[in-house]
């Protein structure tokens, strides 16, 4: 006899039977689901133990959020198969039974979700403390809001409601909201663009347009700026993604060129001397690669020189230290060997009548 044909048999059964099995029934179910809850736990603590790892905490915290109302209620649904009760009586307890494994079932995804998010926000966070992890947040709460709307779903179909046509509401009530919100949608888009092709990040300095500063906070909707001057520049995500983003923050090393010019009175001997002047003082400092200085043209008033070296560091205010560093070392240098630095100068013929 198979159990189909046990549950038809079952109103068949007399009375007394029904109060002896229904109650049997209900405390072998409730005590097999207990010994194998205990049994399960015993064996994610060896195995954790085993492996360390973190995953069995994990495991363990989900099965002990299960409430004994599950337990409960499951073992009365079974007691109930040997009782000739009223059909809405066991549809009440299945559908009791289904809330109950729907809610706990999306909480310990939940869980799980939450496990797996810190262990990448981690990584991430050990690879580059920089880096903002919100949007990998938001992601997860989407998709925690998407469990319960198809957890919710679940339910109403199992209650016999035809979720088609709920289905194509929804989608004509999410197009019509997109339609009233494209502008926040068209930010909130753009910063997934901004995350996943990653243009910049926290602390780059940046230029866009005739806006500069340095990176504070990428956002849902807006990127914070903090400009040269102190104050804090708000742009949406959309206007970043469709300008010319110049990353400083990016670059391996700094490139930089600069020219100044000395007194046409300068001996050729001196003049001579000026490059290696230069060369000196430029590799004395620290995170710079020497690359040229020549002298360049003749100017209108001043022999003219240009130099380039590159700088290690893509900080803005180290490249001005060094400069400043390499521009008084040069006037202290061009002062103890009598080089003069040419300013501009006019000089006057006047010719006198005999």
């Amino acid at each position: 006899m198979d159990i189909q044909q046990l549950i038809a048999f079952i109103p068949q059964i007399n009375l007394e039977r029904q109060m002896i099995l229904a109650p049997l029934a209900f405390f072998i179910s409730y005590g097999i689901m207990l010994i194998f809850k205990s049994r399960l736990i015993a064996v994610i603590k060896s195995l954790s133990r085993k492996a360390k790892a973190e995953i069995g905490e994990v495991l363990l915290d989900l099965i002990s959020q299960m409430p004994g109302t599950f337990y409960l209620l499951v073992s009365l649904f079974v007691g109930l198969q040997f009782s000739n009760v009223p059909e809405f009586f066991t549809n009440t307890l299945w559908y009791a039974i289904l809330l109950v494994i729907v809610y706990y079932g999306i909480q310990a995804s939940h869980i799980l979700l939450d496990h797996f998010v810190k262990k990448l926000v981690k990584s991430r966070q050990k690879a580059d403390k920089t880096e903002d992890v919100s949007f990998i947040w938001l992601l997860a709460k989407m998709v925690k809001y998407a469990m319960w709307l198809v957890g919710a779903l679940v339910i109403v179909a199992n209650m016999g409601v035809d979720i088609t046509a709920l289905i194509a509401g929804m989608g004509v009530g999410g197009l019509a909201i997109a339609l009233a919100a494209q502008t926040v949608l068209g930010d909130i888009f753009a910063s997934f663009s901004i995350y996943f092709d990653k243009p910049y990040k926290p602390g780059d300095f940046i230029i866009i347009g005739d806006d500069l500063g340095v990176v504070e906070r990428i956002g849902i909707k807006t990127t914070r700026i903090k400009t040269l001057r102190g104050e804090e520049l708000v742009i949406s995500n959309k206007e970043m993604t469709n300008t010319r983003v110049h990353n400083f923050g990016r670059m391996p090393h700094r490139r930089i060129d600069f020219r100044f010019g000395v007194l046409y009175e300068t001996p050729v001997e001196k003049v001579k001397k000026i490059p290696d002047i230069v060369k000196s003082i430029i590799e004395s400092q620290d995170l710079v690669r020497f690359d040229r200085a020549h002298f360049q043209k003749f100017g209108d008033s001043s022999l003219d020189f240009e130099v380039v070296y590159y700088l290690d560091s893509a900080d803005y205010n180290k490249y001005m230290d060094t400069q400043q560093a390499i521009n008084i070392g040069l006037m202290e240098a061009f002062k103890a060997e009598g080089i003069g630095f040419a300013y501009p100068t006019r000089t006057l013929y006047i010719e006198r009548e005999k």
